[in-house]
């Protein structure tokens, strides 16, 4: 809902990394300025690689999305242990949620089964219509207390995935974009 006579804020657009200015080959930064970001840069990080956990490792899925997380994150040099907790429960819940939709999936191919055998189940008296009907109320209960749970655990990843981002953007905008001014002691002393 827009508000009459309100402007919404522009968000600033985080500075670009030292390897993005140097790829695009042109800049109005110095070479003194690139060293200095650079250097910016790597403090923020702890230069040691991100370490695949072990319940990680031993979950099939869970172990695929590290993987495909590692080479992104190599990428753009983010492939540090800074970020080795938040990139490894992503992954656990990432493999949890997998779980979770094929056992939706396989409830609910079972619940269109009932559906589809209903009348034969009837007709030879392997269900009476009130067991029938327990059967599909508990199943369809089933199914939607998995709905829950998987879209949870989607909120979970969506979370973390929003939170890793702006984790990486908020390491961007603290790297001073411009070179800090040298104070000149002999200035300051005579009061210039």
């Amino acid at each position: 809902m827009k508000l009459k006579g309100r402007r919404e804020k522009a968000r600033p657009t985080p500075s670009k990394t030292v390897s993005i200015i140097r790829s695009e080959g042109k800049s109005h930064r110095t070479k003194r300025e690139l060293r200095q970001r650079e250097q910016a840069e790597k403090a923020v990080l702890t230069g040691i690689p991100l370490k695949e956990r072990l319940e990680v490792r031993e979950n099939e899925t869970a172990h695929k999305e590290f993987l495909r997380l590692k080479k992104l994150l190599e990428k753009i040099d983010k492939f540090d242990d800074m970020y080795g907790a938040v990139i490894n429960r992503y992954c656990i819940l990432y493999a949890e949620t997998k779980e979770f939709e094929e056992k939706k999936e396989r409830f609910y191919r079972q619940l269109c089964d009932l559906e589809e055998n209903k009348e034969e189940l009837l007709e030879t008296e392997q269900m009476t219509y009130g067991e029938y009907y327990k059967t599909e109320t508990s199943m369809q209960k089933n199914l939607i207390a998995l709905d829950r749970q998987v879209q949870a655990k989607r909120r979970m990843l969506s979370d973390i995935e929003k939170e890793n981002i702006m984790t990486i953007a908020s390491s961007l905008r603290s790297v001073p974009k411009t070179e800090a001014k040298k104070s000149n002691p002999l200035k300051e002393a005579l009061g210039g």
